[in-house]
């Protein structure tokens, strides 16, 4: 049986994307996208915020670096990971995060 691990997103980002590069000479970018749902409790108004960590790299990453800014809407498409790696303190850290495969810009805070 196959499994599919794809996440699907539309959000602002939280954060103008931060770029870097490998010591091999890829490009990664890496921010912040908040996704909200709303909803009617009791006559109120309602609303849940999550927050995604997504990575990109190479080409989509030196894009999303010129072109994305802090509030701007994007949807973003790619496979959820989870990664470990131990810091320099020598202890264990642990991140879940969305690998952007797909980006589409929809727009900026206000428009």
């Amino acid at each position: 049986m196959s499994s599919v691990n794809k996440a699907i997103l539309i959000g602002r980002l939280g954060q103008d994307p931060e770029l870097k590069y490998t010591t091999g000479g890829d490009a990664v970018v890496n921010f912040s996208l908040a996704t909200s749902e709303t909803w009617i409790k009791d006559g109120e108004k309602q609303e849940k915020t999550e927050w995604h960590n997504i990575v990109m790299w190479k080409k989509l990453a030196e894009i999303a670096a010129e072109y994305l800014k802090k509030g701007s809407l994007v949807y973003i498409e790619g496979p959820i990971q989870t990664r470990t790696w131990e810091g320099q303190d020598g202890h264990k850290n642990k991140t879940t995060e969305i690998v952007g495969k797909k980006l589409e810009m929809l727009g900026w805070k206000g428009e």
